[in-house]
Protein backbone atom coordinates (compact mmCIF):
# COMPACT_ATOMS: atom_id res chain seq x y z
CA UNK A 1 0.00 0.00 0.00
CA UNK A 2 2.98 2.30 -0.56
CA UNK A 3 5.10 3.35 -3.51
CA UNK A 4 8.81 3.94 -3.76
CA UNK A 5 8.25 7.58 -4.68
CA UNK A 6 6.53 8.24 -1.38
CA UNK A 7 8.93 6.38 0.91
CA UNK A 8 10.88 9.26 2.41
CA UNK A 9 7.89 11.23 3.67
CA UNK A 10 4.99 8.76 3.68
CA UNK A 11 3.63 8.46 7.18
CA UNK A 12 3.30 5.17 9.04
CA UNK A 13 0.54 4.34 11.49
CA UNK A 14 2.66 2.20 13.79
CA UNK A 15 -0.33 0.77 15.70
CA UNK A 16 -3.79 0.21 14.24
CA UNK A 17 -6.30 -2.57 14.94
CA UNK A 18 -7.61 -2.43 11.39
CA UNK A 19 -9.21 -5.86 11.71
CA UNK A 20 -11.48 -4.69 14.57
CA UNK A 21 -15.26 -5.10 14.06
CA UNK A 22 -15.69 -1.32 14.11
CA UNK A 23 -14.10 -1.26 10.64
CA UNK A 24 -16.16 -4.02 9.08
CA UNK A 25 -18.48 -1.63 7.21
CA UNK A 26 -15.85 1.02 6.41
CA UNK A 27 -12.50 -0.80 6.16
CA UNK A 28 -11.80 -0.23 2.45
CA UNK A 29 -12.84 3.41 2.80
CA UNK A 30 -10.68 3.88 5.89
CA UNK A 31 -7.62 2.50 4.10
CA UNK A 32 -8.30 4.63 1.02
CA UNK A 33 -8.71 7.69 3.24
CA UNK A 34 -5.40 6.91 4.93
CA UNK A 35 -3.61 6.56 1.62
CA UNK A 36 -5.06 9.89 0.46
CA UNK A 37 -3.81 11.50 3.68
CA UNK A 38 -0.26 10.30 3.00
CA UNK A 39 -0.19 7.25 5.26
CA UNK A 40 1.98 4.77 3.41
CA UNK A 41 1.77 1.84 5.79
CA UNK A 42 -0.47 0.68 8.62
CA UNK A 43 0.99 -1.72 11.19
CA UNK A 44 -1.64 -4.14 12.55
CA UNK A 45 -0.87 -6.00 15.80
CA UNK A 46 -2.93 -8.97 16.95
CA UNK A 47 -4.28 -9.27 20.48
CA UNK A 48 -5.17 -12.98 20.79
CA UNK A 49 -4.94 -16.29 18.97
CA UNK A 50 -8.54 -15.73 17.89
CA UNK A 51 -7.59 -12.78 15.70
CA UNK A 52 -4.34 -14.02 14.17
CA UNK A 53 -6.25 -14.91 11.00
CA UNK A 54 -7.97 -11.53 10.71
CA UNK A 55 -4.67 -9.77 11.32
CA UNK A 56 -3.07 -11.82 8.56
CA UNK A 57 -5.98 -10.91 6.28
CA UNK A 58 -5.02 -7.23 6.67
CA UNK A 59 -1.60 -8.02 5.23
CA UNK A 60 -3.09 -10.03 2.39
CA UNK A 61 -5.66 -7.41 1.44
CA UNK A 62 -3.86 -4.13 2.13
CA UNK A 63 -0.17 -4.98 2.43
CA UNK A 64 -0.09 -4.10 6.14
CA UNK A 65 2.90 -5.12 8.23
CA UNK A 66 1.55 -7.30 11.03
CA UNK A 67 2.48 -8.52 14.50
CA UNK A 68 1.24 -11.49 16.51
CA UNK A 69 0.85 -11.40 20.28
CA UNK A 70 -1.29 -12.09 23.34
CA UNK A 71 -2.58 -8.80 24.77
CA UNK A 72 -2.66 -8.46 28.58
CA UNK A 73 -6.24 -7.15 28.64
CA UNK A 74 -7.43 -10.51 27.33
CA UNK A 75 -5.37 -12.47 29.86
CA UNK A 76 -8.41 -14.52 30.92
CA UNK A 77 -8.81 -15.91 27.39
CA UNK A 78 -5.16 -16.87 26.81
CA UNK A 79 -4.48 -20.56 27.43
CA UNK A 80 -1.05 -22.09 27.99
CA UNK A 81 -1.11 -23.74 24.56
CA UNK A 82 -1.65 -20.32 22.96
CA UNK A 83 2.05 -19.62 23.46
CA UNK A 84 2.79 -22.61 21.24
CA UNK A 85 0.29 -21.40 18.69
CA UNK A 86 1.91 -17.97 18.76
CA UNK A 87 5.30 -19.57 18.17
CA UNK A 88 3.90 -21.54 15.23
CA UNK A 89 2.25 -18.45 13.74
CA UNK A 90 5.53 -16.54 13.92
CA UNK A 91 7.33 -19.34 12.08
CA UNK A 92 4.59 -19.73 9.48
CA UNK A 93 3.84 -16.10 8.72
CA UNK A 94 6.94 -14.06 9.66
CA UNK A 95 5.39 -10.98 11.29
CA UNK A 96 7.48 -7.85 11.80
CA UNK A 97 7.13 -8.03 15.59
CA UNK A 98 5.70 -9.85 18.57
CA UNK A 99 2.79 -7.74 19.73
CA UNK A 100 0.69 -6.41 21.14
CA UNK A 101 2.10 -7.70 24.40
CA UNK A 102 2.86 -6.21 27.78
CA UNK A 103 1.25 -5.48 31.12
CA UNK A 104 -1.89 -3.59 32.15
CA UNK A 105 -2.14 -2.58 35.81
CA UNK A 106 -4.91 -0.06 35.18
CA UNK A 107 -7.72 -2.62 35.27
CA UNK A 108 -7.72 -4.19 38.76
CA UNK A 109 -9.67 -7.27 37.68
CA UNK A 110 -6.83 -8.52 35.48
CA UNK A 111 -4.60 -11.23 36.99
CA UNK A 112 -1.24 -9.48 37.30
CA UNK A 113 0.77 -12.65 37.97
CA UNK A 114 -0.71 -14.40 34.93
CA UNK A 115 -0.02 -11.30 32.82
CA UNK A 116 3.61 -11.30 33.87
CA UNK A 117 4.04 -15.01 33.14
CA UNK A 118 2.64 -14.62 29.62
CA UNK A 119 4.64 -11.46 29.02
CA UNK A 120 7.94 -13.07 29.96
CA UNK A 121 7.25 -16.10 27.75
CA UNK A 122 6.45 -13.82 24.83
CA UNK A 123 9.63 -11.85 25.36
CA UNK A 124 11.48 -15.16 25.18
CA UNK A 125 9.76 -15.89 21.87
CA UNK A 126 10.77 -12.48 20.56
CA UNK A 127 14.37 -13.20 21.50
CA UNK A 128 14.25 -16.67 19.96
CA UNK A 129 12.94 -15.31 16.67
CA UNK A 130 15.06 -12.12 16.75
CA UNK A 131 11.96 -9.93 16.56
CA UNK A 132 11.16 -6.55 18.12
CA UNK A 133 8.13 -6.18 20.37
CA UNK A 134 5.12 -3.86 20.39
CA UNK A 135 4.36 -3.09 24.00
CA UNK A 136 1.25 -2.27 26.00
CA UNK A 137 2.50 -0.38 29.07
CA UNK A 138 -0.58 1.05 30.82
CA UNK A 139 0.32 1.86 34.45
CA UNK A 140 3.12 -0.70 34.13
CA UNK A 141 6.16 1.04 32.67
CA UNK A 142 8.63 0.15 35.40
CA UNK A 143 7.64 -3.52 35.53
CA UNK A 144 7.74 -3.79 31.75
CA UNK A 145 11.22 -2.28 31.77
CA UNK A 146 12.33 -4.78 34.43
CA UNK A 147 11.39 -7.71 32.21
CA UNK A 148 12.84 -6.15 29.06
CA UNK A 149 16.17 -5.86 30.85
CA UNK A 150 16.02 -9.36 32.28
CA UNK A 151 15.17 -10.91 28.92
CA UNK A 152 17.54 -8.62 27.02
CA UNK A 153 14.90 -7.45 24.55
CA UNK A 154 16.26 -4.27 23.02
CA UNK A 155 14.08 -3.18 20.13
CA UNK A 156 10.47 -2.23 19.53
CA UNK A 157 7.83 0.33 20.43
CA UNK A 158 6.26 1.31 23.75
CA UNK A 159 2.79 1.96 22.40
CA UNK A 160 0.60 4.83 23.68
CA UNK A 161 3.37 6.04 25.93
CA UNK A 162 2.14 8.02 28.93
CA UNK A 163 4.91 7.61 31.48
CA UNK A 164 7.31 10.09 33.04
CA UNK A 165 10.36 11.69 31.47
CA UNK A 166 12.55 9.33 33.51
CA UNK A 167 10.61 6.30 32.25
CA UNK A 168 10.83 7.61 28.70
CA UNK A 169 14.60 7.90 29.05
CA UNK A 170 14.75 4.33 30.39
CA UNK A 171 12.86 2.98 27.37
CA UNK A 172 15.16 4.91 25.04
CA UNK A 173 18.23 3.48 26.77
CA UNK A 174 16.72 0.03 26.27
CA UNK A 175 16.55 0.68 22.52
CA UNK A 176 12.84 1.44 22.18
CA UNK A 177 10.82 4.11 20.41
CA UNK A 178 7.74 5.66 22.00
CA UNK A 179 4.30 5.82 20.38
CA UNK A 180 2.32 9.08 20.37
CA UNK A 181 -1.14 9.67 18.93
CA UNK A 182 -4.60 10.70 20.00
CA UNK A 183 -3.74 11.56 23.60
CA UNK A 184 -1.62 14.46 22.29
CA UNK A 185 -4.76 16.10 20.92
CA UNK A 186 -6.17 16.86 24.39
CA UNK A 187 -5.07 20.16 25.91
CA UNK A 188 -5.35 18.56 29.34
CA UNK A 189 -2.74 15.92 28.46
CA UNK A 190 0.04 18.25 29.55
CA UNK A 191 2.65 15.63 30.39
CA UNK A 192 2.19 13.75 27.12
CA UNK A 193 2.30 16.98 25.09
CA UNK A 194 5.39 18.14 26.97
CA UNK A 195 7.15 14.84 26.29
CA UNK A 196 6.17 14.95 22.62
CA UNK A 197 7.69 18.41 22.39
CA UNK A 198 10.88 17.73 24.33
CA UNK A 199 11.98 14.17 23.59
CA UNK A 200 14.58 13.62 20.85
CA UNK A 201 12.68 13.35 17.58
CA UNK A 202 14.53 10.07 17.00
CA UNK A 203 12.54 8.62 19.93
CA UNK A 204 9.05 9.15 18.53
CA UNK A 205 6.75 7.13 16.30
CA UNK A 206 3.18 8.04 15.38
CA UNK A 207 0.17 5.82 15.89
CA UNK A 208 -3.60 5.88 16.09
CA UNK A 209 -4.50 2.71 18.04
CA UNK A 210 -7.59 2.77 15.80
CA UNK A 211 -10.41 2.34 16.50
CA UNK A 212 -9.44 3.36 20.06
CA UNK A 213 -7.82 6.46 21.64
CA UNK A 214 -10.02 8.78 19.63
CA UNK A 215 -8.62 12.29 19.15
CA UNK A 216 -10.30 15.25 20.80
CA UNK A 217 -12.00 16.27 17.56
CA UNK A 218 -13.47 12.82 16.79
CA UNK A 219 -15.15 11.53 19.91
CA UNK A 220 -18.31 10.36 18.18
CA UNK A 221 -16.86 7.74 15.84
CA UNK A 222 -13.99 5.24 15.64
CA UNK A 223 -10.45 6.53 15.34
CA UNK A 224 -9.10 5.99 11.82
CA UNK A 225 -5.58 5.54 10.44
CA UNK A 226 -5.85 8.74 8.38
CA UNK A 227 -5.63 10.65 11.66
CA UNK A 228 -1.88 9.97 11.69
CA UNK A 229 -1.57 12.94 9.32
CA UNK A 230 -3.33 15.19 11.83
CA UNK A 231 -1.12 13.85 14.62
CA UNK A 232 1.95 14.64 12.52
CA UNK A 233 0.70 18.20 12.08
CA UNK A 234 0.07 18.50 15.80
CA UNK A 235 3.51 17.14 16.66
CA UNK A 236 5.07 19.60 14.22
CA UNK A 237 3.21 22.42 15.95
CA UNK A 238 4.27 21.26 19.41
CA UNK A 239 7.91 21.05 18.33
CA UNK A 240 7.97 24.16 16.11
CA UNK A 241 9.13 22.32 12.99
CA UNK A 242 7.75 21.55 9.54
CA UNK A 243 5.37 18.63 9.10
CA UNK A 244 7.53 16.98 6.44
CA UNK A 245 10.38 16.79 8.97
CA UNK A 246 8.04 14.97 11.33
CA UNK A 247 6.94 12.61 8.56
CA UNK A 248 10.49 11.73 7.53
CA UNK A 249 11.71 11.23 11.08
CA UNK A 250 8.79 9.24 12.46
CA UNK A 251 8.72 7.01 9.40
CA UNK A 252 12.45 6.32 9.71
CA UNK A 253 12.02 5.67 13.44
CA UNK A 254 9.26 3.14 12.84
CA UNK A 255 11.27 1.33 10.19
CA UNK A 256 14.20 1.02 12.59
CA UNK A 257 12.09 0.08 15.60
CA UNK A 258 10.35 -2.76 13.75
CA UNK A 259 13.27 -3.80 11.56
CA UNK A 260 11.28 -3.04 8.42
CA UNK A 261 12.65 -2.28 4.99
CA UNK A 262 12.02 1.16 3.52
CA UNK A 263 10.53 -0.60 0.49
Amino acid sequence: MHSAADEDCALIDSHCHLDAPEFDAIRDAAVAEARAAGVGRIVVPAVAVSNFASTLAMRERYGCPIAFGLHPIYVDTHLDDHLGRLDAAIVAHQPVAVGEIGLDFYLPELDAKRQETLFVEQLKLARRHALPVILHVRRSQDRVLKYLREQKVESGIAHAFNGSEQQADAFLRQGFRLGFGGAMSYSGSRRIRALAAALPLSAIVLETDSPDIRPQWAQGWPNRPANVAAFAALLAELRGVQQDEIARATTANTLVALGMSSR
